[in-house]
């Protein structure tokens, strides 16, 4: 956990499923390297929310990984965070959606690193359940601009991240 010096706020959430998360990350092998399979989840999102970022972001054992990333500087764009950037950490340890139309008008998020880092001032993600239901990682939307990602966004985003958990449960059939 990382908490603000001054406010003493809670910056980064406490992640009680992190060693089954890593655990099952492991078996499945994903959250190490990018998947092009993923790469095309992030444009679909991003084509279909109109937003210049999208990824499937896995939560490791030390940070956070875009395994699928599309980005308005391409291919070179790093894909691995710190767990106390984003917004990702806290859709994992929330278990569910999270809709910021404006991150600046929340003092939690409102000095994340992404936002003067990359300009983010607006984020959409959903949480990717196993067949466990451990919470995997998050499939997401950023801008550099607030907006209302309204209904429309939240189910479209939920929708996308239930399509990844299906593909993620037969992924697991084979290996079994």
């Amino acid at each position: 956990m990382t908490y603000d010096p001054i406010g003493r706020m809670l910056i980064t959430p406490e992640d009680r499923d992190g060693p089954e998360r890593v655990r099952r990350l492991r078996g499945l092998g994903l959250g190490e390297r990018p998947e092009p399979a993923f790469d095309a989840l992030a444009l679909r999102l991003a084509r279909l929310t109109g937003a210049p970022y999208a990824g499937v972001n896995f939560l490791g054992e030390h940070g956070q990984f875009f395994a699928g990333l599309h980005t308005p500087h391409g291919p070179a764009t790093p894909r691995g965070l710190a767990r106390s950037f984003g917004f990702c950490p806290h859709v994992v340890a929330r278990r569910k959606a999270l809709v910021l139309e404006d991150v600046r008008d929340f003092p939690r998020f409102a000095a994340n690193p992404l936002v003067d880092g990359a300009g983010i001032r607006s984020y959409l993600g959903a949480p990717v359940t196993d067949r466990t239901g451990v919470v995997l990682g998050t499939v997401c939307a950023g801008d550099t601009e607030p907006r209302r990602w309204g209904r429309e966004g939240l189910d479209m985003v939920k929708s996308l991240a239930g399509e990844l958990a299906a593909d993620l449960h037969r992924r697991e059939e084979h290996l079994l």
